[in-house]
């Protein structure tokens, strides 16, 4: 029988990586995401993990567990960090002792565009006890596939994360890049700076740079590493 991702969590195979998020004005590292990654053959990516986590009623303790590593292996900055939808049920992202609480920088938590509008409207209340902690709000994965804009109007969030679907492949003065060009306008005027993810190309940064995207992430600026990785910007413009 394989590992469960409790007992993948007790023998020290669960750690988190960390991927800068850029800057686009200054050049330097805003903060990181940190990103759930196994050793566990069983859990070959942060879905399958979470998949097994439901499976076995262990998603709350999970989250927290990863949090507390993002709190240890990445102090002094700010941290962008993930939550599967569950979590809002479990009730471990409200206690007082919650690593959201114990982060000396800012927190922005990820909640995943996908996930239905009447699922949020459902933990309005857990996410405003959240933000009363100082905790900021990000929509993760607008543009993937069926949008809703409503989450923007809804949530009120500090960040949206603008998916790798509409990073890719973008170049200047394209139908694509207008419309990118729009939507970061309207997250703008919606009171939410903007990240541009899946960032892999020179002229893809060169292109979201010019939409007046707040922040960028991807590949091509750094990789995830276990040790939160640095970046040589004027090197990354020049390519």
């Amino acid at each position: 029988m394989g590992l469960t991702p409790e007992t993948a969590l007790e023998q020290g195979k669960l750690y988190c990586a960390f991927q800068p998020i850029v800057d686009l004005a200054r050049g330097d590292i805003f903060g990181y995401e940190s990103l759930a990654r196994s050793e566990a053959e069983e859990f070959p990516n942060p879905g399958a993990l979470f998949k097994a986590a439901i499976e076995t009623g262990f998603t709350g303790r999970l989250g927290r567990a990863l949090r507390q590593i993002s709190v240890r292996d990445c102090p002094n900055t700010t941290l962008f960090l993930n939550m599967h939808p569950d979590e809002f049920s479990e009730g471990w992202l409200i206690r007082p002792d919650d690593p959201l609480s114990m982060h000396d920088c800012d927190v922005f938590l990820e909640i995943t565009e996908s996930v239905p509008l009447s699922h949020y409207r459902y933990c309005h209340s857990v996410l405003a006890e959240i933000r009363s902690r100082g905790v900021k709000i990000v929509v993760d994965d607008l543009g993937a596939g069926y949008s809703n804009l409503r989450y923007i109007a809804d949530l009120q969030p500090d960040v949206v994360k603008l998916d790798r679907d509409l990073v890719a492949g973008l170049v200047h003065d394209s139908p694509l890049h207008r419309l990118v060009t729009s939507l970061v306008l309207l997250c703008q005027q919606m009171g939410a700076r903007v990240v541009a993810e899946g960032i892999e190309t020179s002229t893809e940064l060169h292109a979201v740079i010019d939409t007046g995207a707040h922040f960028g992430q991807g590949f091509y600026l750094a990789r995830p590493a276990r040790i939160p990785p640095t970046i040589d910007w004027p090197s990354l413009l020049r390519r």
